[in-house]
């Protein structure tokens, strides 16, 4: 008798064939390890950490004086429990990638204690970090005549949402907490068209404009009242390698940004010996792989418009 679902009886092959998969190719699956930090817990910490930043702007409004401490403290109780779990995870994980044994008679314990120790020193830069943001609106407010007020931009910039992803990460990212910053990252970047590497170092006043396409490497470091449009590219120029022929990691790869520099749309600075000199201008679409001394502007010579007659 005919199936009654054309293939379907063809579907246990099908499936054995891509389980056989796993055991021959087992560099893109995690069986029988410990668990991994899980991505939408990372991302609904990722969002509790912005409504303790932005109060009354997220997802619980009416917030006021006198209740905001229950709320803040509702979400740092939730926060401290949640944050431990998911960095005890990665801590255990690398630590299994690594090949080492974990010192103790109970290594969920171990991993679990020096993941409470993480999350209460991330706990506590938040007053910091908090401080930063509040520079990083203001030069949105004064770096662009079409904002309307701090509201639209805590509201509707995507580029203070990077940069608020991106200092919270980089917190993480301080603390050598492995995996996290990056998926916080990678969630923000997926939400923005702005990829930050929570390596990258950024100072206050921070300000990108527009932002889709811009991409700031992991060892970037951008000093305070910087200006980037859409488009800009701060990367690297090349990657060392050894005898090996290995990756050579860990070393300067990405430009220095000096303070209050304006990087316009689509340009691109590359590697690691790269400065730009304070109060400099790049202009759009420029290429950069040397030195820029400070108060320079940098321009690409406009290209001549030709017309000509189609004949028609």
């Amino acid at each position: 008798m005919a199936s009654e679902t054309p293939g379907k009886d063809q579907l246990p092959d099908v499936i054995q064939q891509v389980v056989d998969t796993y055991s021959r190719i087992g560099t893109i699956n995690h069986l029988d390890h410990s668990p991994l930090p899980h991505n939408d817990a990372v991302v609904g910490i990722t969002l509790d950490l912005m409504e303790v930043i932005y109060p009354g702007y997220q997802r619980r409004q009416r917030l006021h004086s006198s209740n905001v401490g229950y709320h803040v403290g509702d979400l740092l109780e939730r926060l401290n429990d949640e944050l431990t779990q998911q960095i005890a995870r990665a801590l255990q994980h690398e630590q299994a990638l690594a090949g080492s044994d974990t010192p103790g008679s109970d290594p969920n314990e171990a991993f679990e204690k020096q993941a409470r120790l993480k999350t209460i020193a991330a706990l506590q830069m938040l007053p910091q970090v908090r401080e930063l943001l509040a520079t990083d609106v203001q030069a949105a407010y004064e770096g662009d005549p079409a904002a309307q007020g701090l509201d639209e931009i805590i509201l509707c910039y995507p580029g203070l949402q990077a940069i608020t992803v991106h200092r919270l990460a980089h917190e993480l990212h301080k603390l050598e907490i492995p995996f996290i910053p990056r998926m916080m990252a990678e969630w923000s970047h997926s939400r923005t068209g702005i990829d930050i590497h929570p390596g990258a170092t950024i100072g206050e006043s921070f300000f990108i404009d527009h932002g889709t396409g811009v991409v700031v490497g992991e060892t970037t470091e951008i000093n305070s009242h910087v200006k980037l449009y859409q488009g800009v590219t701060l990367g690297a120029l090349s990657f060392p390698r050894d005898d090996s022929g290995e990756l050579v990691r860990g070393q300067k790869r990405h430009p220095t940004i000096e303070e209050g520099v304006v990087i316009y749309a689509n340009a691109t600075v590359l590697g690691g010996d790269t400065i730009v000199g304070a109060h400099s201008v790049i202009g759009a679409s420029v290429s950069l792989t040397q030195s820029v001394p400070p108060n320079t502007v940098v321009t690409l010579e406009k290209p001549q418009l030709k017309f000509r007659e189609t004949g028609g």
